[in-house]
């Protein structure tokens, strides 16, 4: 049976939804696997208090696949500005509320895309209750996605694991059966350690990811992170994706080969963040495929992903993935 799930992106955070907003244009066939293991900001606080899974990076795909006025879009992005309800998304809520009426995050999720009349699926990873624990090179460990960047910082240590408690939760079916039936699987762009990685440590992913016959592409970031990824190159960024999965899980990576102009970088650099680079000649010993590509947003004030370009690229790397299909 040739493979009709179209494409299936994998990740969390705004690099994902960037990425959505770009893919949407194109297709209707996008299932978005998203991270739930969030537990800071406005998210954290319904984690707290409701004891439900982690809406915001969720509520943030949903919105970028989103085919509602646009009206409707800025109210679920709106955040409250003052009282009790400071800094948190009107879309979190809403998202809490189908939980509650629904009794099922998952059927919340289901319910508020239906509501939104979105292009494609948006899929949590697992619905099961679980957390990051970050291990560094120094041997000192932290538990919750909210505190590695922190604890990084602190420890000055680079990260050598990423684990999830409870280990090996089960992933939701629906995204297995996406993952299998995909023709091209997409990782990132977004945070290494805490919204695309994550998600190969739920049970049954990367088994899936290694069944499906998808074309399979890793999106490098365009600059490093402070608080995770300080001085990794591009081939850094490979080889933590390998040793929290397998080798060769993918054979293609999207790299920016667009300068960053200088405010930029100088801003960036208070951060400890900078340009990636790409070690051409790592990547071709590895056989793994570089697409460079200028894909800066040039219109913003931050380094990231620019919607369209991205988006054509892989859609370039789409068809070429069909060819390969149709004829086998």
């Amino acid at each position: 049976m040739k493979p009709d799930g179209g494409i299936v992106v994998i990740g969390g955070g705004t690099g994902l939804s960037t990425m959505l907003r770009g893919l949407k244009k194109h297709t209707d066939n996008i299932t978005a696997i998203v991270t739930v293991m969030d537990d800071g900001g406005g998210s954290g606080v319904l984690r707290s208090d409701l004891g439900m899974l982690p809406p915001g990076d969720i509520r943030n795909c949903i919105v970028a696949l989103s085919n509602a006025e646009p009206f409707m879009k800025k109210l679920l992005s709106y955040r409250f500005a003052d009282g009790n309800l400071h800094g948190q998304s009107f879309g979190n809520l809403f998202l809490a509320a189908l939980n509650g009426v629904t009794g099922s995050f998952y059927d919340a999720v289901i319910k508020m895309s239906d509501v939104l009349n979105i292009s494609g699926r948006v899929l949590p990873v697992t619905v099961e209750d679980v957390h990051l624990v970050a291990e560094f090179e120094n041997g000192v460990s932290v538990k919750g996605e909210s505190k590695i960047a922190d604890a990084k910082r602190e420890e000055n240590s680079r990260i050598s694991r990423i684990k999830i408690v409870p280990e090996k939760p089960q992933a939701l079916r629906d995204a297995i059966n996406a993952i299998l039936q995909a023709r091209l699987i997409v990782f990132g762009p977004g945070s290494l350690y805490t919204s695309i990685i994550p998600n190969l440590l739920v049970e049954g992913v990367v088994d899936a990811i290694r069944l499906s016959r998808a074309k399979k592409v890793y999106v490098c970031n365009v600059m490093t992170q402070g608080g995770e990824t300080e001085g990794y190159t591009a081939f850094d960024h490979v080889k933590a994706f390998f040793d929290h999965s397998c080798s060769g899980i993918f054979d293609t990576c999207i790299v920016n080969s667009e300068e960053i102009p200088a405010s930029l970088q100088k801003r960036y650099a208070k951060e400890g963040a900078e340009k990636i680079v790409v070690e051409e000649e790592l990547f071709e010993k590895a056989g793994i495929k570089l697409y460079a590509a200028p894909l800066l947003n040039t219109g913003g004030n931050l380094a990231r992903h620019d919607s369209e370009k991205l988006a054509r690229v892989l859609m370039e790397i789409l068809g070429e993935s069909n060819d390969i299909f149709w004829n086998s």
